[in-house]
């Protein structure tokens, strides 16, 4: 069953960008299943997805790893680092350093490709809320693994002093999105209304420079917050 738009709700605008044509289109087919989200455009490369980002300024780039001429990583990094848009990556597994790369460069989430259809929707929709812990269980154990074993040349560069920055609250928050808890889950654990979970997350990742709550999570678990 597809979601409804919410009455006078502008759609979410999703540039896709997957080498393989048959996939891309596939992708672009379900996107364009749900009268909530709109196709802004289509990318075969990375070079393309940087370039039509900059054009279209779409909400959210549903962005594949593994593209010729400028890989998914590093157009991820372009896209982020510009504020072009969100990023949600896809991978055909569920555990590498390309997915971890991307998480690293500025992505919101990330995806299997053979993600059941609502599902994708449903991410998209999550992504564009600000929900940036796509799949938690699965996210969780993305977290805890690269926390726990850092890909080669990728290890912890943070200082556990950082954190003095942060308030008791915005501590606890942070712990929170170590374990892959959303703003509602947050929320209720903390007995706090959603809107200030909200407020908690941007300070927190504005006082750490980071540039996305899955990088925050990454960080909680790399110094055991």
């Amino acid at each position: 069953m597809t979601e409804p738009a919410p009455e006078g709700a502008l759609p979410i605008r999703v540039l896709v960008a997957e080498d393989q044509s048959a996939v891309r289109a596939g992708l672009v087919l379900i996107l364009r299943s749900a009268p909530d989200i709109e196709v802004a455009g289509e990318a075969a490369d990375g070079e393309q997805a940087v370039a039509l980002a900059r054009e279209l300024r779409p909400d959210l780039v549903l962005m594949d790893i593994q593209m010729p001429r400028l890989d998914g990583v590093s157009a991820t990094r372009q896209v982020v680092s510009e504020g072009l848009a969100d990023v949600l990556v896809l991978t055909t597994f569920d555990l590498d350093e390309y997915v971890f790369g991307a998480l690293r460069a500025g992505a919101s989430g990330f995806l299997l490709k053979n993600t059941e259809a609502k599902d994708l929707l449903a991410a998209v929709r999550t992504v564009a809320r600000g929900e940036g812990l796509i799949a938690p269980a699965v996210t969780r154990r993305l977290i805890a693994e690269f926390a726990a074993k850092p890909v080669r040349g990728t290890g912890t560069a943070h200082d556990p002093a950082i954190l003095d920055a942060l308030t008791r609250r915005e501590r606890e928050v942070l712990s929170c999105l170590g374990q892959g808890l959303s703003n509602a889950e947050i929320a209720e654990r903390l007995d706090m209304a959603e809107a200030t979970v909200k407020t908690h997350v941007s300070r927190l990742l504005g006082k750490l420079e980071l540039r996305s709550r899955v990088q925050a999570a990454v960080l909680a678990q790399e110094l055991g917050v």
